[in-house]
C-alpha cells in the first residue's frame, strides 16, 4: 500500500527508480554511505536531509536509509566530529592538529566589535575545518558502505549455514 501510494504521487521519473526504495545490499550500503557523507554537511537537519536525498537520487541508492542515517550527527556528536575534522584538516595544512582556540567572548556593549572578532575567529578555522570535514565525510561514507556490505554478507552466509544444517537434520530424521 505505501509503495503504491508513493509511486502514484512522486514527482517525476527520477524518484521512481526502484533502488531508491528497495532493500538490497547495494542500495542499503549506498544509502548508508550517502547518509554518512551528508551528515557532515554544515547546516541543520533539513539541509543534511536534502543533501542525503540528492545523493541518493544521484547514485540511485536507498533514499529513506540515506536520510535516516544523517541523524548520527546530533547535538551530542557534532562537536566531537567537528573537532576531529579540524584536527584532520590541521594535519593536512601542517598545523599541530590541536583544537582551535576558544571563541571570543561576546561583549554586548560593543556588539559590532564582538561580532567582527567572532567572524574573524570562524574564518581562521576555515580551510582546516572545510578540508577536514570533506576527508572525514568521505572516510565515514566508505566505512559505512564497507561495514554494511560485510554485515549483509555475513548475515547471508549465516542464513545459508542454518538452512543447510536444518536440511541436513531433516534428511537424516
Amino acid at each position: 500500500m505505501p509503495r503504491k501510494f508513493f509511486r502514484k504521487y512522486l514527482p517525476g521519473s527520477l524518484l521512481r527508480h526502484p533502488n531508491l526504495w528497495h532493500l538490497n545490499r547495494r542500495s542499503v550500503s549506498g544509502g548508508v554511505a550517502a547518509g554518512m557523507f551528508a551528515g557532515l554537511v554544515p547546516g541543520s537537519n533539513p539541509v543534511q536531509f536534502a543533501a542525503a536525498a540528492l545523493l541518493a537520487v544521484a547514485f540511485r541508492v536507498n533514499l529513506p536509509v540515506a536520510v535516516v542515517v544523517t541523524l548520527y550527527t546530533n547535538p551530542f556528536t557534532i562537536v566531537p566530529l567537528y573537532v576531529i575534522a579540524y584536527a584532520i584538516g590541521a594535519l593536512i595544512f601542517g598545523g599541530d592538529g590541536a583544537a582551535p582556540s576558544h571563541a571570543p567572548e561576546i561583549d554586548w556593549s560593543h556588539l559590532g566589535a564582538s561580532m567582527h572578532a567572532y567572524f574573524e575567529w570562524v574564518l581562521s578555522l576555515g580551510k582546516p575545518l572545510a578540508v577536514g570535514l570533506v576527508i572525514l565525510a568521505v572516510g565515514l561514507a566508505v566505512a559505512g558502505y564497507v561495514f554494511v556490505q560485510l554485515a549483509w554478507r555475513a548475515h547471508v552466509i549465516l542464513a545459508w549455514r542454518r538452512r543447510r544444517r536444518r536440511r541436513a537434520g531433516s534428511d537424516s530424521g
